[in-house]
């Protein structure tokens, strides 16, 4: 089962978990009309792209060949920076107020536990290392949201049957025309622009003829989300081995509403048809309850899955006017929370760029760079998902030996604890061979180098507790530490200055420790939010020369 979802939209209540299919305007159109940008997946990478041009002043039509909500949680943990993004899009505030938040990690082997981990040590941050949040909430914030913008256009039971990329020699205007499936029949558009975020089976990677390549993994899990009112703290328990679950693994989440993820490995011999009814599911959560509380639990079977999973991604992610976003782009093991948190990533990226290209304001190469940084950032997940799985499920006798000499070891040797991988948790790309960086000139120490996502730090706002990142536009930005150097109103560019005299100051020090800044220091942030470029000193030209690479070198 999954609860029905009400929320509020400028005072009207709205049902968000089924939306009803209506015939639009382009389908009694005698000619294709055109749009700016189609969207292919109302997914969460789908409505965060949506959301993110629309704010720019984009229209965008969102095509999605079903009606619903997904069903089942899903994707359930979403990371910092995944609801800093969110924050920009106007859901990060309800999306944690519904999350469990947490940082904590603790892992166990047999019935022994190992160690914990904090993913968040140090304070000043406003969000938190992660929310768990079913996925279908999650959607269900981010539709209402679109629902809220004038000019996004969400069509239900809209399901792409064909795409034509039409060439600058045979129309006046390239762009993608589709052919699309309703159930009055069909109808076509156009398009300048097409994002495909329609999942892993992508019907759009399909159309093109294009496929994914990489690794996929002979094992199978169960997912069971149960209700009921168990003592578990907010944190992530993940066992090697454990007595209750011999020589497998299991993890535990905790999310709203009294609702529990937990996840058992069940190899490849695994029945999955018998694996997921609720009389073979009982023993095991059982055995778990009794592992760990010490006593079982009444409990009620929310949803039941059972999985293969595989690390795989396109070999481009643009193709012409077509781009792919998420996991028609890329997948990932769910060890270490990289599949959506990494999709939402996409539409960060991709969003502030076909705005530009959109408004003439940057050439169509400039896409160019959002394919080269979610390409390599898919493949660091990749990397990461891969070395998470083999160490979960080792393949050999000799690769289990070496696992479990390496857990044994972690309990009282630290060493040994960085080898030990129950899944890398997402963190942010730094995108450091970005074409659109420019290297530093000057010496600078900590982690916001050039392609480093922006850190948040605790401010004062005209006197008021406040956060930097909450400080920043959805534009290109200048943040500079101390006095605002003579001559930077010329370049155009909104400035956030930190220091005393200014509306921002770093009363708690760490901003300026984060950003290694001291007096005069400036800082050139895309509208992402990642780090372009930084200068102890600098001058006009320096930046606007990094402002120019960065906005794909543009006169």
């Amino acid at each position: 089962m999954q609860p029905a979802l009400s929320f509020q939209s400028n005072g009207q209540a709205i049902q968000a978990h089924e939306y009803a299919y209506q015939a639009c305007a382009d389908q009694a159109a005698p000619d294709a009309a055109h749009h700016p940008v189609v969207i292919i997946g109302a997914g969460p990478v789908g409505l965060s792209l949506a959301i993110d041009l629309a704010q720019r002043g984009q229209r965008v039509v969102l095509l999605d060949n079903d009606h619903r909500l997904s069903t089942g949680s899903r994707a359930i943990c979403f990371a910092k920076r995944t609801l800093e993004v969110w924050d920009r899009l106007g859901v990060g505030d309800a999306m944690c107020a519904k999350g469990v938040e947490w940082s904590v990690g603790r892992v166990f082997f047999g019935e022994q536990p190992l160690y914990t981990f904090n993913l968040l040590p140090e304070p000043g941050h406003e969000r938190p290392a992660f929310i768990n949040l079913q996925q279908y909430y999650a959607e269900a914030y981010l539709a209402v949201r679109a629902a809220q913008l004038p000019n996004i256009e969400i069509r239900w039971k809209n399901t792409v049957s064909s795409l034509t990329q039409t060439a600058q020699a045979t129309q006046a205007t390239p762009g993608v025309r589709l052919g699309i499936d309703t159930p009055d029949g069909p109808y076509s558009i156009q398009a300048s622009w097409v994002v495909a975020c329609d999942g892993s089976r992508s019907p759009t990677r399909t159309l093109l003829g294009e496929s994914s390549h990489g690794q996929v993994f002979r094992d199978r899990f169960l997912i069971a989300d149960v209700r009921m009112q168990a003592d578990f703290p907010a944190e992530r328990w993940f066992w090697f081995d454990p007595p209750f679950h011999p020589r497998q693994s299991v993890l535990l989440h905790r999310q709203p509403d009294g609702v529990w993820r937990i996840d058992f490995q069940l190899g490849w011999d695994a029945n999955p048809d018998e694996e997921k009814k609720l009389e073979n599911i009982k023993p095991r959560v059982d055995a778990m309850m009794q592992q760990a509380l010490g006593h079982t639990v009444p409990f009620e079977l929310e949803w039941a899955s059972v999985y293969t999973f595989a690390c795989l991604r396109m070999d481009q992610f643009r193709h012409g006017r077509i781009l792919f976003a998420g996991d028609s782009a890329h997948g990932v093991s769910p060890f270490g929370a990289r599949g959506a948190n990494s999709g939402v990533q996409d539409a960060d990226n991709l969003g502030w760029k076909l705005d530009l290209v959109l408004r003439g304001e940057a050439p169509a190469t400039l896409l160019d760079s959002y394919a080269s940084e979610r390409e390599m950032a898919a493949d660091e997940n990749i990397l990461n998902s891969t070395r998470a799985t083999d160490f979960i499920t080792p393949k050999s006798e000799v690769s289990r030996l070496f696992r479990d000499a390496t857990l044994s070891l972690a309990r009282d040797h630290g060493f040994a604890r960085k080898l030990v991988n129950s899944g890398r948790l997402s963190v942010p790309s730094t995108l450091r061979g970005s074409p659109l960086n420019t290297a530093d000139v000057d010496a600078w120490e900590g982690a916001m180098v050039p392609g480093a996502p922006a850190a948040d730090a605790p401010l004062l706002v005209h006197g008021q507790a406040g956060w930097l990142l909450r400080q920043l536009p959805d534009a290109f930005v200048l943040l500079v530490f101390g006095n605002v150097p003579r001559g930077l109103e010329a370049l155009g560019l909104p400035v956030v200055a930190i220091g005393p005299g200014s509306p921002c100051v770093d009363a708690q020090g760490l901003a300026t420790r984060r950003y290694d800044a001291h007096a005069g220091a400036v800082y050139l942030l895309r509208p992402d939010q990642h780090v372009v470029a930084r200068w102890r000193q600098p001058s006009v030209e320096p930046i606007r020369a990094a402002l120019r690479k960065a906005q794909g070198a543009i006169a």
